[in-house]
């Protein structure tokens, strides 16, 4: 049995705290008022720190036209009471705007680490669940690192709980901004007709309710599967628990599959209504799941370094890497079809979401592009590299790296705009939840027998490497 050591446990407790104090020093430091908004847009204008952000270029373009303009009459002084009290009130408009994307940034930092932990944590149960529909043998090995990760759904499913009320029931994060006063009523100077046609699915009850819904059927089918898995161990009775286990997974696979776009049109495509794509469900799912490999990966290579793994060899690794490199490749081909429709139909309401990330996010759209495709095809398309572990590691950290920036820019432009950045909050909640991550994976890890003895194709997983040389000896000989 693994024993999940003092040193870790200290390791993840460390990162808990340091992450929470670097969430709070977050929301310390947002404005509470619009005069201290005023004042640190004053302060990034001095400093040229705007991200480029096109709103503060064309008013300065604007003010030094209109500056020039007025040189150009110096000797006839008009005053225009009405041009000035225009500008007045959309200077007012624009900097309560950017107040408002303030105050989401800690909130923003937050629900980024937390939805791509979560995500990770839900694709590593639907993939073990297809493992079980799949009657896959040479994954049997992994069963127990796979249900160890989807322990992690229990605490970060809590925390979005949390969050979900806070938007929909206290009010006290505005991150969707369908959720303003007015959104829905004509009669209000707040009132978008364009989501106000979304209304059947864009309310409020019916978001919460379906959030509720998601975590609760995704939590119900990991506590079950887990219940049932060790069960599977010490059951004498003619593999009923193993078809039991079966059946249920069918039943989840399919509910995932509905639950899992549905929660990316409810968490990620609500955050800017006005936008929409049909693909985008898929585009999340291919997203998630090469993170999810990947971290199955480094789980798994881990806790072989402990010997905590004796049935895990090189083979499971190399067809870890197989999926990592196979799925992100995938993962492109989504990321292309999405914005190649989107640039050829050159619909207003459609190419706002990606010039809004071209313009103002342009370093991490571009190096998040880069990562996700160029680094997995150049570190694992050699088939050699996929049985070196430090080497899938080196290629995991650039895939974790570049669909933790995917996450961050699906989100942040439609909360925080060009007031993004990544600094202490952000950092902070990353390791909060890594921290969380880390005790709640190897805490289930070393509650239960590391070997699924129960399970019918454990022999075939164990000897995965050998059946395959065999199986390629006895098709060469039948060649010749």
């Amino acid at each position: 049995m693994y024993q999940f050591s003092g040193k870790l446990k200290l390791a993840s407790i460390i990162l808990i705290i340091v992450g929470a104090l670097g969430i709070g020093y977050g929301f310390l430091t947002a404005p509470s008022t619009l005069e201290e908004a005023k004042e640190i847009m004053a302060h990034q204008s001095s400093h040229g720190d705007d991200h480029g952000n096109s709103h503060g270029e064309k008013k300065e373009v604007h003010k030094n036209e209109h500056d020039s303009k007025s040189g150009a009459h110096e000797n006839k002084p008009i005053i225009d009471n009405e041009t000035s009290a225009h500008d007045s009130h959309n200077d007012n408009a624009h900097a309560e705007h950017v107040f408002h994307q303030m105050q989401n940034k800690p909130w923003s930092a937050f629900y980024v680490s937390l939805f791509f932990f979560l995500g990770i944590s839900l694709l590593v149960l639907a993939f073990y669940a297809a493992q079980r529909v799949a009657q896959s043998g040479w994954s049997v090995v992994l069963f127990r690192v796979m249900e160890a990760i989807s322990a992690n759904l229990v605490p970060t499913s809590i925390i979005m709980l949390l969050v979900i009320l806070s938007a929909s029931v206290l009010h006290v994060n505005h991150m969707f901004p369908w959720m303003a006063e007015g959104t829905f009523d004509p009669t209000s100077p707040n009132y978008d007709a364009i989501v106000d046609g979304k209304s059947w699915w864009i309310n409020v009850p019916g978001w919460t309710i379906r959030g509720i819904v998601y975590l609760l059927l995704w939590n119900a089918y990991r506590w079950f599967i887990r219940k049932n898995s060790i069960a599977e161990d010490t059951a004498n009775d003619g593999n009923k628990t193993y078809k039991l286990n079966y059946n249920v997974s069918v039943v989840f696979l399919f509910i995932f599959m509905l639950t899992e776009s549905m929660m990316s049109w409810d968490w990620i495509m609500g955050l800017d209504p006005h936008w929409f794509s049909t693909l985008f469900g898929w585009y999340v799912l291919a997203s998630l799941l090469v993170s999810a490999l990947t971290v199955i990966a480094f789980v798994t290579i881990y806790l072989r370094s402990k010997n905590a793994l004796p049935g895990v060899n090189d083979s499971h690794i190399h067809d870890l890497a197989k999926f990592m490199f196979g799925f992100s490749v995938f993962w492109t081909y989504l990321w292309f079809a999405q914005f190649m429709l989107i640039w050829y139909a050159n619909i207003p309401e459609e190419t706002t979401y990606f010039m809004a990330r071209f313009n103002e996010y342009k370093l991490p759209f571009l190096s998040m592009l880069v990562m996700n495709f160029v680094f997995p095809i150049l570190l694992l398309l050699n088939s050699d590299f996929k049985s070196i572990p430090w080497f899938v590691v080196i290629g995991g950290i650039v895939i974790l790296t570049g669909h933790y920036v995917d996450v961050f820019v699906m989100i942040m432009p439609g909360t925080v705009g060009a007031q993004w950045s990544f600094g202490i909050p952000e950092l902070g909640a990353f390791l909060f939840f890594l921290g969380i991550f880390i005790y709640t994976v190897f805490s289930a890890f070393a509650k239960a027998n590391p070997i699924p003895k129960g399970n019918p194709f454990l022999e075939e997983s164990e000897h995965f490497h050998y059946y395959n040389i065999e199986h390629r000896g006895e098709e060469s000989e039948a060649h010749h």
